[in-house]
């Protein structure tokens, strides 16, 4: 973050942003502000020619905007109705704007092609898996009353690595109690396919869980599961998917539940780990 000099005033927003950011061009600075990364006074600004004045306060998030040169994943859409949109994420897509863009994210893409959409709840960008968004205000507001009441069915299958016994954890994660229910699935040589049910709905629950009784999931590069028992196949990402939504539809009332298979990735990594006999 950086403040316009007084010399600087007057100055296109693409002008002054180029002499802050080392290595940024005035091209590359005109493509940043046009994601969204861009924020004047803590407003996102995306018009390039915009005058700036003595003082302001400017903020420059460009992450990998500028290298980005494929269009953005495209979600698989379960369910549709004028209530709610159920949606199969990809990994590697995030779900809602960020300082860095407010561009190709899967709330933009939904917005794009269904209209008015309300974000609802997050999953990682390395996560796949489900999501549900509301159409409605009204939808929105009674699918967020029922997550924070913790009355949604939310069930990931995770790769951990090590010897994983079926268990509740119960510990909390940013100091707010987080409890993850575990079933063992299927047993590897030293990995284990997990069914990972929440009961609340902390940041990177299951992550921080399992790494905390020493079993990360594979491939997570924040907690320990890229570097640990690095004998295992290499994950092919964090192997970490939302498998299982239930919910109470907004406006029928009836209970609904969707579910996705583990991805094409996931399931051949599995089956690596099947075959896989090393010893460690």
């Amino acid at each position: 973050m950086f403040a316009v000099a007084a010399d600087e005033a007057g100055m296109r927003l693409d002008q002054v942003v180029p002499r802050h950011v080392p290595g940024l061009s005035r091209r590359k600075a005109r493509a940043v502000i046009d994601e969204g990364g861009v924020f004047v006074d803590r407003t996102r600004v995306k018009v390039a020619g915009r005058l700036v004045r003595a003082g302001q306060q400017i903020e420059v998030n460009y992450g990998g905007a500028v290298e980005r040169t494929e269009p953005p994943l495209a979600p698989r859409v379960v369910h549709v109705d004028s209530h709610v949109i159920v949606v199969d994420k990809p990994a590697g897509l995030v779900t809602a704007p960020t300082p860095e863009s407010d561009r190709g994210d899967l709330l933009d893409q939904l917005t794009g092609t269904h209209g008015e959409v309300y974000l609802v709840h997050r999953i990682d960008l390395p996560t796949s898996g489900l999501l549900v968004f509301a159409r409605t205000r009204d939808a929105n507001k009674r699918l967020g009353d029922a997550f924070k009441a913790h009355d949604v069915d939310r069930e990931y299958r995770a790769i951990a690595l090590g010897a994983v016994a079926t268990q509740t954890i119960d510990r909390p994660v940013g100091d707010r109690r987080a409890v993850t229910h575990v079933s063992t699935l299927e047993t590897f040589a030293h990995a284990t396919l997990v069914a990972a049910r929440l009961e609340t709905g902390r940041t990177h629950q299951i992550r921080i869980h399992l790494a905390g009784l020493g079993h990360p999931v594979a491939g997570d590069t924040q907690h320990g599961g890229e570097t640990a028992r690095t004998f295992l196949p290499r994950a092919p990402r964090l192997a970490l998917h939302a498998a299982v939504l239930g919910f109470t539809h907004p406006a029928t009332g009836e209970r609904v539940r969707f579910t996705s298979e583990l991805p094409d990735e996931l399931a051949r990594y599995v089956d690596r780990l099947r075959d896989f006999q090393g010893a460690g």
